[in-house]
């Protein structure tokens, strides 16, 4: 009989180990069976020739050498790490990219339903981990960020799993900020939490530990500071990643960077109000380092949308304790906890076997199936055209700017709007909409411009197939190009300067 209880839960122990590694595989599986979701901004395009150009040269960027505009300026890459890592799987073809940002996605739920698993039941851990996969997909993109997530999430997670145990935080996080820093510029965001999760474990610490915690706490965080500056670029990594929150108003017209719409329903806009109701309903009490800290992320994913996956993945970290305290189900859960402590001969084989099956599947899916970036940001023909005319200063929309630097062209501007600053961008703006044809030719003229590949539904380029000095070249379905007429190009110049 005894031998009984101890095989049954023997196997439940061995059940609930396997579920973070089952549900990684299921998301990986997931995003790379719908791969083309994560090929959808061009800014892969370019951070991948970033790689290129590191691996070619055996150096790290200094200033750009991509952009005419703003050739031989100064520029670091804040995510150099994760574009040699992505060129180096890039094999001419898509598949390589794919597969690696889906693994990192994969590992990030995993990661995740570590973290809830002390104070959630298997069953609740998994729809939080589905709502913030919900929350988060819009986001989801073969770049840089989606490489530093599983990153981001373990280093905040253990920031929190210290602050739940009143205790300072281990020093093996400060190798993962290393790592962080050199991935992605979002490090700066480990940094800045550093500070309000101490907080946390300082106010529910006992009195006469207080003054311990404080001290461990500060020197961990210099510690972190010091650990996020091993890079090629040292400090300035740090100068570097946080240069794009000065680009003022232009943020409001980035995607990425635009708060949050509620003006229509949105998947988020609903999972903010549920959570404040239930929180209202079930009378959840925090204490106010922890509500300071949820109104942070809160504000976070309000002002800039690309933060959403933040506040999906962390939010869920910070109320996971008080809910499992409050709403009674710590004890219960922690007993399962200790259970999962066990890793039998059955869950090993059974975490080969998973992998096994991830990997074949992942060869048979590959090869039956050729990822492709959408249409609208990879004008080809397009491009092979303006190689044949021997353009050389093209204005071109932003999304077509990282196509065109894979292709080895010297683009007007690209996604990096940190090195083009706020007025050219707000000015590359203007010039699209063409409110103000004046502005446009003045651009046109401004930066000598011979050519123009714009959308074919762009407003400028409607513009300029009704103003003289110009002519259509080409139009398709996805670009447009113009050229100037064979006119004296000084006509052009001088209707730019009257109009100004």
């Amino acid at each position: 009989m005894s031998l009984s209880i101890t095989s049954s839960v023997s196997s439940r122990s061995a059940a609930r180990g396997l579920v973070p590694l089952c549900a990684a595989v299921g998301a990986y599986l997931f995003y790379l069976s719908a791969g083309e979701i994560l090929l959808r901004d061009s800014d892969t395009m370019w951070q991948i020739r970033v790689g290129q150009w590191i691996l070619e040269h055996g150096a790290m960027p200094t200033s750009d050498v991509f952009s005419f505009t703003r050739f031989g300026e100064p520029w670091i890459s804040s995510s150099w790490l994760s574009q040699v890592v992505y060129a180096l799987v890039y094999g001419g073809d898509w598949a390589g990219p794919v597969i690696l940002s889906s693994m990192a996605i994969g590992a990030t739920v995993a990661i995740f339903l570590h973290l809830l698993s002390p104070y959630f039941d298997p069953a609740r851990a998994l729809l939080i981990a589905a709502l913030a996969l919900l929350l988060s997909t819009i986001h989801f993109l073969a770049r840089p960020h989606v490489l530093a997530l599983p990153v981001l999430l373990a280093f905040i997670g253990g920031l929190l799993v210290a602050a739940d145990r009143r205790a300072s935080p281990s020093w093996w996080l400060l190798p993962l900020m290393t790592l962080w820093a050199n991935l992605h510029g979002g490090f700066v965001l480990g940094l800045a939490l550093i500070g309000p999760i101490g907080l946390e474990a300082v106010w529910n610490a006992e009195p006469g530990r207080r003054r311990q915690l404080v001290v461990r706490w500060g020197l961990f965080g210099l510690a972190a500071l010091a650990a996020s500056c091993l890079t090629p670029y040292g400090w300035n990594s740090l100068l570097g990643a946080t240069k794009i929150l000065s680009l003022g108003k232009l943020l409001t017209l980035i995607g990425e960077w635009k708060p949050a719409d509620f003006s229509k329903p949105s998947f988020f806009e609903a999972t903010l109000l549920g959570l404040i109701g239930l929180i209202c309903y079930r009378r959840l009490t925090l204490s106010v380092p922890r509500i300071l800290l949820l109104l942070a992320l809160i504000w976070m994913a309000l002002s800039h949308v690309r933060n959403i996956e933040v506040f999906a993945f962390i939010a869920p970290l910070v109320l996971a304790k008080p809910i499992a305290e409050q709403w009674g189900t710590a004890g219960a859960t922690a007993a399962r906890f200790g259970e999962t402590r066990a890793f039998p001969v059955v869950t090993i084989l059974a975490v080969i076997a998973m992998v096994i099956g991830a990997w074949v599947t992942t060869g048979m899916f590959v090869a039956q199936h050729q990822f492709k970036f959408l249409p609208m940001f990879s004008p080809v023909a397009a491009v092979d055209v303006l190689q044949q005319h021997k353009a050389q200063r093209v204005f071109s929309t932003a999304p077509f700017g990282g196509y065109m630097v894979s292709r080895d062209m010297k683009v007007f501007i690209d996604g990096r709007a940190e090195l083009y600053g706020e007025q050219f961008v707000l000015d590359y703006y203007d010039a699209l909409d063409a409110r103000d044809v004046g502005r446009l030719l003045g651009l046109l003229d401004k930066y000598r411009i011979d050519a123009t590949l714009l959308s074919s539904d762009s407003p400028a380029g409607n513009a300029l197939d009704h103003l003289k000095g110009w002519k259509r070249l080409y139009k398709d379905d996805i670009a447009v190009i113009h050229v100037r007429s064979d006119e004296t190009k000084t006509g052009a110049a001088a209707a730019g300067q009257s109009t100004n």
